[in-house]
């Protein structure tokens, strides 16, 4: 199969941990002091399901309520990772802010989004429930995960790169769903994928 081009915009609160989880995937390591992201892109290869892509992540600056979108996070994105602290409830107010945004700004109802509680290492200091994170995942139709970049630890005893590999399944689920509106076929489960599993090589 041809290798697929797939471009995601990591966003969130200012030091949610959104460059420490991109560089985890990219490059193995986590990177523990802070320096402010104005705008990175990274560059992977990856597979997943057999199928080869090449990955370019967005990490965007840190968002607040009152940040305008830029026109690019909105062109040319086929999937948002959007990222919370457990331990900072500002953080989960305002990605649910970042959130109507996209819609706003894309145009459209829905969007491939896995929704991420980044710092769950910090268990002691956690003030955002994991049953508040996957409630709000279930009312966007999103994937819920919590992480850990500094432990490179997912739900589930997965690492950092299932984030990643989830959002490119979600991305060709809404591909799938967009291809049979366009043909007027009615979705079901048989051509719409709809479990979260996936093989990592």
């Amino acid at each position: 199969m041809p290798c697929k081009e797939r471009k995601i915009a990591i966003m969130g609160y200012r030091s949610v941990g959104k460059s420490s989880l991109s560089i985890q995937f990219v490059k193995g390591h986590f990177v523990d002091s802070y320096d402010p992201t104005i705008e990175n892109t990274f560059v992977k290869t990856t597979k997943v399901n057999n199928q080869e892509y090449d990955l370019k992540l967005v990490d965007t600056a840190g968002q607040d309520e009152y940040s305008i979108l830029p026109t690019q996070y909105s062109m040319d994105i086929h999937g948002y990772v959007l990222v919370y602290s457990i331990a900072s409830p500002k953080s989960f107010e305002i990605i649910q802010i970042i959130y109507d945004k996209i819609l706003d700004t894309t145009g459209n109802v829905h969007v491939p989004v896995v929704l991420v509680g980044n710092k769950k290492d910090l268990h002691m200091d956690r003030v955002v429930t994991q049953e508040e994170g996957r409630k709000l995942a279930d009312s966007w139709k999103a994937v819920f995960l919590e992480a850990s970049a500094k432990q490179n630890e997912v739900t589930s005893k997965k690492c950092v790169a299932d984030i990643f590999h989830t959002m490119l399944m979600e991305i060709e689920k809404a591909d799938k769903f967009h291809t049979m509106l366009m043909k007027n076929e009615k979705p079901n489960e048989n051509n719409v994928p709809n479990d979260n599993k996936c093989s990592i090589s």
